[in-house]
């Protein structure tokens, strides 16, 4: 069989292999404490759920790329909201399923693989902006982060800025839970306006942080681009900030024109939310209590683990927002099958790409009391 070189340049998705191994062991009975994945286990709220079957309906049809109306005012009243920016509904919104189908999808409406088009990420980073970026067939230029884990226009060689006609940018960042300023994100957001590329700002994480490091929370591209986003384009999701991995429900959110192509994009692949998520995806952006609730259980998890890694030695690098704790370590694959002997399952850094060597990354997922657990049992085992 023929298969598209890019599945062999790119091999399995790198954490299935200690996704198998975790499995293994809860098949033969043995406790598991999972902070591998970013699948938190924290109940969706009942209010989505129940909007969620109210939505569903007698006569299923196909839903329009596009979505419903509702919905994106829905999600341009959470913008105003959050980052104080008026956003139209009819042309600057779209639903999606999810972040990662929106992430790997994007590259295939505005690369030109004749004309060599470029990509720009940060490494360490999510693989899905390689990834999509590598099947529309892109020139890729990673970029790789140390120090505070925040990308800046400096770190971008002239030749990448003047081949990409995509710039991806991360706030909060997975998986150092970095955060950029307004005058990072500005920064970015100058150079590609000049070398005529998108800035593609993953904010997933946007509503997971620690209320008193960030009291106004981590800012958006949005902010910085001004009236009609133009070049700079906003991808958001429920998944974290609701609880709603299981539904896969996100949005792109900014410049007119090219929501326009990504429309036109998604129309010719029937990529759609179907209409009853549409539903629950209305409530859960219309309020901001639940999101309140969840920061605050995320926070206490992270200051359970945050503990256990202070009394040890182990640095932690930032990671006072989104769901996941960096923690810098001699060697991460060595110490990721060590805790995974004992039960405890975490993503060695190179997992994510260049730059993560000699970091452990742990997702905020288990419960607190989990969390406690673990807590307890690393430090008996690395003391």
């Amino acid at each position: 069989m023929h298969l598209n070189p890019v599945f062999s340049e790119l091999g399995d998705y790198p954490i299935a292999r200690i996704q198998m191994r975790a499995r293994n062991r809860r098949d033969a009975g043995l406790p598991v404490i999972d902070f591998s994945i970013g699948d938190p286990r924290e109940p969706t709220p009942p209010f989505i759920v129940e909007a969620l079957r109210d939505s569903v309906p007698a006569v299923s049809q196909y839903p329009t790329a596009a979505g419903l109306l509702d919905l994106r005012s829905a999600i341009a009243g959470y913008v105003r909201r959050r980052f104080d920016v008026e956003v139209d509904p009819e042309t600057q919104v779209i639903p999606t399923s999810g972040a990662k189908e929106a992430i790997f999808n994007t590259p295939f409406a505005f690369i030109d693989r004749a004309a060599g088009d470029g990509v720009v990420y940060p490494t360490p980073g999510y693989p899905v902006y390689e990834r999509g970026s590598l099947f529309a067939g892109a020139k890729v230029f990673p970029i790789e982060l140390s120090g505070d884990f925040v990308l800046r226009a400096e770190q971008i060689s002239e030749e990448a800025w003047d081949r990409s006609r995509l710039v991806w940018t991360c706030s909060p960042h997975n998986p150092a839970g970095s955060v950029s300023t307004l005058e990072d994100i500005a920064g970015l957001y100058v150079r590609a306006v000049d070398a005529d590329a998108l800035l593609l700002s993953d904010e997933c994480y946007s509503d997971v942080y620690e209320e008193e490091t960030y009291p106004d929370g981590p800012m958006s591209v949005l902010q910085v681009a001004g009236d009609g986003s133009p070049g700079a384009l906003s991808y958001l999701s429920l998944s974290k900030r609701s609880g709603m991995t299981g539904y896969r429900s996100g949005a792109i959110v900014g410049d007119a024109e090219a929501i326009a192509a990504l429309k036109a994009l998604r129309a010719t692949t029937g990529t759609a939310s179907p209409e009853f998520v549409q539903g629950a995806a209305i409530a859960a952006w219309s309020d901001d209590d639940h999101a309140a609730e969840r920061r605050a259980i995320f926070t206490e998890k992270r200051r359970i683990l945050r503990a256990a890694f202070d009394d040890l030695g182990y640095e932690t690098i930032a990671s006072h927002a989104g769901l996941y704790l960096w923690i810098r370590v001699d060697d991460d694959m060595a110490l990721t099958d060590r805790l995974l002997e004992e039960g405890i399952v975490v993503s060695p850094g190179r997992f994510f790409g260049p730059g993560g060597e000699g970091f452990i990354r742990l997702a905020l997922v288990p419960t607190v009391d989990e969390c406690a657990v673990a807590a307890d049992t690393l430090r008996t085992l690395l003391a």
